[in-house]
């Protein structure tokens, strides 16, 4: 006997989620989009600007 399965999803967790990342995402365009407009080359070794879904903090 086949039942379907039910999903329950939270999609206001979700958005908050996807809210969160979407900022760490901006957050870290723009600043990395100020410091090469100083000329500053350090933006490619700061690991949050590299990768900002992975950077604590």
């Amino acid at each position: 006997m086949n039942r379907p399965i039910e999903a329950r999803v939270d999609f206001g967790n979700l958005a908050q989620r996807l809210t969160r990342r979407a900022e760490a995402l901006a957050e870290a365009h723009a600043e990395s989009r100020k410091l090469a407009a100083q000329g500053n080359e350090t933006r490619w070794r700061r690991a949050a600007l590299v990768w900002p879904l992975f950077a604590k903090g």
